[in-house]
């Protein structure tokens, strides 16, 4: 990694994940405090830059004094998701209990490392449904895929941060660098929920049941950990290099350190006294998503309530996902609401922004359907012009010009109900992924929402699929490729 790259993507992150805390009252009065005042209600912050979102989960991590429990898709082994672990680690030499569930098909973590935080007596390491990445050979790998089909297919797309059962995140965000505009080629417009109040509770009782799961184990488990797999000294290392990583001060500026001090002595006392109360509900598949055991579909309870909130609808909705592949239930219940004359808005990623191709390839197949239904389509820009305003650190990557592609997954339903949460718009979130989210009635911050939304929907930063063609913005070679994918049949699974 080129010093250039260090510098731009550690610098800020080592003071935010650093031993910076906020020096005023404790985390638990400090939300105590607050839900005293609101009985019952539910505090929510929505976290839509991703500089914020990263200030909060580092200062809830420095902060914690009994628990921290974490579960991601995804959690790479980059500047963030290194630091990330350091100050879990942090944490817990504290005494913070820690306990962390990740889904097996993209850990790139080394199995050292994975064994070494284990080991550590307030640490505690879950791998779901594990038949892709950690332990098993490449001979068992193939033989769930081919003998497992579906279970082989169906990933935990969970995001869930809790801290001391007090303070809950969930949204898009996994932990990588592209999730928090750090990444130099490839950022993502996402978006979290801060909250607190009873619908943490809801949200820890959650990851519970992930955690009794059985399709969640033990990392020693599964890589055969015993005392003698890794010494004392070895593990101690491990630590040592984490901490040294976090530590190396060599590539920062005085004037980002200053910026990040500024912003740390805001804190999350700021975005607390910001937020909104109200009844706040929370969903969650169960860990398997569905009963089934061959067969590629059957929903789950995030499918049923999304359903259920889209039939409320008496006059817009306005959903933002990365991938729209509509299955033929989607398509009969969008069929309708249109016809009882409920406006559909999507905004979703263009051939040039998406990172995913084989889903852009399965959309690209329905499009011009979708377009003759009625829905309003816009196809967000790699390059949009809102960069400049929702990525704080735009100046120090303009030069690079990463893509920008959007990674939030969002519904407003007539400019009062809103759901936030992990569920993308696809026959995988569908059937066969377990995701998340929560959903609230308020008007203002719906509104709010809704009006990020419509942002990214202007013509500088998205293209009105019925008059534009996005695609010809895009390569030669990812053009072909996505024509080339439209003759598989991989709906099912995208």
């Amino acid at each position: 990694m080129s010093i250039k790259k260090i510098f731009i993507s550690v610098c800020c992150l080592f003071i935010l994940f650093s031993n910076f805390s906020w020096a005023g009252e404790s985390l638990q009065k400090l939300v105590d405090t607050h839900t005293s005042q609101y009985p019952g209600l539910t505090g929510t912050y929505i976290l839509e830059k991703g500089e914020d979102a990263l200030l909060a989960r580092a200062w809830l991590a420095d902060n914690a004094v009994q628990s921290i429990d974490v579960q991601y898709f995804i959690w790479s082994t980059d500047n963030i998701g290194i630091l990330a672990a350091e100050s879990l680690l942090r944490a817990a030499e504290r005494g913070v209990k820690v306990r962390v569930i990740v889904d097996d098909l993209l850990v790139d973590a080394s199995n050292k490392s994975l064994v070494a935080l284990a080991a550590h007596p307030n640490i505690s390491i879950k791998i779901y449904n594990p038949q892709h990445s950690v332990g098993g050979s490449l001979f068992t790998r193939l033989l769930h895929l081919v003998t497992n089909f579906r279970s082989f297919n169906q990933r935990m797309h969970n995001k869930i941060f809790i801290v001391d059962g007090k303070v809950g995140i969930t949204g898009g965000r996994n932990m990588a660098d592209e999730y928090f505009d750090f990444d130099h080629e490839y950022n993502f417009r996402d978006r979290d929920a801060l909250l607190v109040g009873p619908v943490v509770d809801l949200m820890d009782g959650g990851f519970q049941e992930y955690w009794n799961s059985n399709l969640s184990v033990d990392v020693e488990e599964l890589l055969g950990a015993t005392d003698s797999w890794l010494t004392q000294k070895q593990t101690q290392l491990v630590y040592k290099e984490l901490h040294d990583y976090a530590n190396n001060t060599e590539n920062f500026e005085i004037e980002i350190k200053e910026r990040i001090s500024n912003l740390l002595a805001e804190g999350f006392p700021a975005l607390i006294n910001k937020m909104v109360w109200t009844n706040v509900h929370f969903v969650s598949d169960e860990p398997g998503k569905n009963s089934n055991k061959f067969s590629l579909g059957g929903g789950g309870k995030t499918t049923h309530v999304l359903a259920n909130l889209l039939r409320t609808a008496e006059k817009t909705i306005t959903i933002q996902t990365p991938y729209l592949v509509v299955s033929e239930p989607a398509f009969t219940l969008f069929d309708e609401l249109l016809k009882r004359g409920v406006k559909i808005r999507i905004n979703m990623n263009s051939l040039p922004a998406s990172d995913n191709l084989p889903s852009f390839s399965g959309y690209s197949k329905q499009r011009e359907e979708l377009i003759e239904m009625g829905i309003e389509i816009y196809e967000f820009k790699p390059y949009p012009a809102l960069a400049k305003e929702i990525m704080q650190r735009y100046t120090k990557l303009k030069d690079k010009n990463p893509i920008f592609a959007i990674h939030a997954k969002t519904l407003v339903v007539d400019s009062e109900t809103v759901f936030i949460g992990t569920y993308n718009l696809d026959p995988r979130s569908e059937n066969l992924n377990t995701e998340t989210g929560i959903y609230l009635y308020d008007k203002d911050l719906a509104r709010e929402v809704e009006k990020s939304i419509e942002n990214d929907m202007l013509s500088g930063n998205s293209w009105y699929a019925k008059e534009e063609n996005g695609d010809e913005k895009a390569a030669m070679f990812k053009r072909t490729k996505n024509l080339l994918l439209q003759f598989i049949p991989l709906t099912p699974i995208l």
